[in-house]
């Protein structure tokens, strides 16, 4: 992400978390507020996506496997 791009979603998202926290901070500290959050929000989305992406297919295994045993015990039993 550009540089100015990270500064100014960094401001907007400093300033409503600020607003939202009922803190009084002046620009420089509302905006490294944002950037610092943006980075850290960022990296715990990312490991959650992660995670999700890992047990989803830990389920799907888990399903395919169930589906797998069905067939079989119900069209190959002798």
């Amino acid at each position: 992400m550009p540089v100015i791009a990270l500064i100014i979603i960094g401001a907007a998202a400093g300033f409503l978390a600020t607003r939202l926290m009922r803190i009084e901070a002046n620009i420089p500290t509302t905006m490294l507020i944002g950037i610092i959050g943006a980075l850290v929000g960022g990296f715990l989305l990312r490991a959650l996506i992660t995670v999700a992406g890992w047990l989803s297919g830990f389920v799907g295994a888990v399903l395919g496997a169930l589906l797998v045993i069905w067939i079989w015990q119900t069209y190959f039993r002798r």
